[in-house]
């Protein structure tokens, strides 16, 4: 890689905002325990600086076009005091150097995603990147700004709109459109706009089918599992740094700020619908099933401007994220832009999108359209035609590759979505986790397998000095089979976590995608330092909380009832709001709780009458719903120990519970039984 131009295009942005450039020196790893690149770890490093297509720049000219200004800070701070966002956490990425723990694929990207500031598209499109993990967009109508995709927090889309305005004069903000369904593309909604203005109707929100449903529900049911996987994904509790957090795909990291959420006034039906706001014609495409459930492409014809949404970004995106969520469909996706390709693609001078940066030229266009196109329906053919020919879910990592001609094309590269985890989740789409071995069908728990291992392989001492051979000797994967089934079987033995830590190290600082080096790095990290427990990755906050649905709220007190408190437990509960005319059967059968919309029982055993507003205020922790009942603004009609059986069965779950043995630390929150537990909220 030519390091001084790169370095020199990418970050001159940065560079001026935090006022020099940092010299070239040697980085000492955060961790006592940390270690610096292997022998080879470095070989296969320059194994990739050789192989992949370097010399080719466009991606660095693409970037820094259009650069209007930089603030003069690096941090953000949130209302609440703390820093929300801090791009200058990663001023390492001004030293020119390569560094040896990171994928040069990685650095690359990494370099690409430090741009920061104020940036024109064309006349009358503006984009604010680097001020949280997607893009703001900024386009001019008439009288004011139409804005794409409000970031993740208040705090963070403030900034951007303070900087359009100190750069571009001030106008209101018109209409907001949200791309799709995932918390960076509209949680700081209100930075940009005052929800008095949206009921007065001097600002419209526009969102495509579906938007509430899937920005909400998907995030629920197992809330509390993808906010504790996201702290591997998202590498939040590892420091910035050659040997930690570099990046994170399609941007640094997502903003800590103060999320919001307003409803949308306008939503988009139609596979294609046609909207004018402010003089600006708009032509929406619905891409159901893409990188969202919910989600849509936009092209501006007096523009010739394609708005690509997250469908098509500078990586390969995730058909399965691995903080959690429902598997994605390749097939459809690739459908989505051979069609955005064909409607648009072949007109559009321009196409930008809610990450990474524009790309200009109708030639330039159809070529990153085609091959995103490409990978995705490859991934999809290919996948499934090795799984035909016997390729099970447990193989097709080590299996598929895709071709060599989009190995070569960067945008095409795994950042995002790597190889390894996106082929087993084709299979896993259309086949399941099972790969019809009759062994893998009921297999034991690890923690009670691995006692059997260790015991037939010697013991903790031979295997520890297995393990230490095999890691000397650059085999990492074979090392973490055998020392995975002794940290297992023995948890407290620290000696064993530190060599396998060591080992998932290396294959961090190996891997090109943010994923998996984030997942292997904090895999790490708290094996050498068990978990500690930081500031949450929750990203949701009450306007989320209030848009949740009845019936969503009722079906998650469900999830948390323990069935073995609710042993032997049987009563039926009629719920009515009478501020919004629902009305809801809840019933506790076989130490299930379930609930049925618009049904009342005949002879239930308690009546509860709320209104919703009053609900919500207990859901959001505010008030118990027993100083509801003693305020008068709840009524209660039956037996009244129901709710207490009810509370008896609720449980709030850890945060930071124990994913690898051995590391365990976190404890319960403490809340009221009837508070709803905040919604993960970062789906990408």
């Amino acid at each position: 890689m030519r390091k001084t131009m790169t370095w020199a295009l990418a970050l001159g942005a940065m560079t001026c905002a935090l006022g020099a450039t940092a010299t070239a020196k040697e980085h000492e790893h955060f961790h006592p325990k940390g270690k610096q690149p292997s022998e080879f770890t470095i070989k296969k490093q320059q194994e990739q600086r050789e192989f992949l297509p370097f010399e080719d720049e466009r991606d660095f000219e693409e970037q820094k076009r259009g650069f209007i200004a930089a603030p003069d800070y690096t941090q953000i701070m949130a209302d609440a005091g703390h820093v929300a966002w801090d791009m200058g956490r990663y001023a390492f990425l001004l030293e020119d150097e390569e560094y040896d723990s990171i994928h040069p694929s990685l650095m690359r990207q990494a370099i690409l995603n430090a741009n920061f500031g104020l940036y024109e598209v064309m006349p009358g499109i503006y984009q604010v990147r680097g001020f949280d993990l997607a893009n703001i967009t900024f386009i001019k109508g008439e009288t004011g700004w139409i804005v794409f995709d409000p970031l993740t927090a208040k705090e963070t889309a403030r900034a951007a709109l303070e900087l359009v305005t100190k750069h571009l004069g001030k106008r209101p903000v018109v209409a907001v459109v949200y791309s799709h369904s995932h918390g960076d593309h509209f949680l700081g909604v209100r930075g940009v706009i005052d929800e008095a203005d949206v009921r007065a109707g001097k600002c419209e929100i526009i969102a495509p089918v579906g938007f509430m449903d899937h920005a909400i529900a998907e995030n629920v049911a197992a809330g509390n599992a993808m906010t504790r996987r996201l702290t591997y994904q998202y590498g939040t509790l590892l420091p910035a740094s050659p040997f930690g957090h570099v990046d994170q795909s399609i941007g640094k990291n997502v903003a800590a700020g103060t999320p919001g959420l307003i409803a949308p006034t306008r939503v988009i039906e139609g596979d294609t619908e046609t909207v004018t706001i402010d003089g600006v014609e708009m032509v929406f495409q619905n891409t159901p099933g893409t990188e969202a459930p919910a989600e849509m492409n936009t092209y501006f014809p007096q523009y010739k401007a394609f708005w690509a949404a997250e469908n098509i970004t500078a990586t390969v995106h995730n058909i399965y994220t691995l903080r959690g969520a429902l598997v994605r469909d390749s097939h459809m996706w690739s459908k989505h832009i051979n069609a955005a390709l064909y409607m648009f693609g072949q007109d559009a001078d321009v196409m930008f999108a809610s990450h990474s940066w524009p790309r200009w030229g109708n030639d330039r266009i159809q070529e990153v359209m085609r091959a995103q196109r490409d990978i995705y329906g490859h991934l999809n053919n290919q996948v499934l035609h090795l799984a035909n020919s016997g390729v099970t879910v447990n193989q097709v990592h080590n299996v598929y590759k895709p071709p060599m001609s989009l190995q070569k094309q960067w945008t095409a590269r795994g950042y995002h979505g790597s190889f390894e985890h996106n082929s087993r989740a084709v299979i896993n789409r259309y086949l399941g986790y099972w790969d019809c071995n009759p062994a893998t069908l009921t297999p034991l728990s690890p923690e009670d397998s691995a006692p059997l291992y260790v015991e037939m392989m010697g013991g903790a001492a031979k295997i520890i000095a297995k393990g230490q051979e095999l890691h000397d000797t650059g085999k990492y994967r074979h090392a973490q089979e055998i020392l995975m089934k002794l940290v297992y079987a023995e948890p407290e033995n620290q000696a064993a976590k530190d060599v396998l830590a060591d080992c998932w190290e290396q294959l961090g600082y190996q891997y090109e995608s943010p994923s998996l080096r984030n997942s292997f790095l904090m895999g790490a990290k708290e094996l050498r330092d068990g978990i500690v427990p930081g500031a949450s990755a929750k990203a949701s906050g009450p306007d989320v909380i209030k848009a949740m649905t009845t019936e969503l709220f009722l079906d998650y007190l469900g999830i948390r009832v323990d069935d073995e408190k609710a042993v032997g437990m049987a009563f039926t509960i009629n719920l009515i709001t009478p501020d919004n005319d629902e009305k809801f059967i809840i019933e506790m059968s076989n130490s299930t709780l379930t609930n049925l919309e618009g049904y009342l029982a005949e002879t239930p055993d308690l009546t509860i009458t709320i209104d919703r507003k009053q609900l919500e205020l207990v859901m959001m922790g505010e008030v118990t719903l027993a100083a509801q009942v003693e305020a008068g603004k709840c009524t209660l009609t039956g037996d009244a120990s129901v709710l207490q059986k009810l509370a008896s069965t609720l449980a709030h779950f850890d945060p930071f519970f124990e994913i690898l043995p051995g590391t365990k630390a976190g404890e319960k929150p403490d809340m009221n039984p009837f508070e709803q537990e905040p919604p993960a909220m970062t789906g990408e």
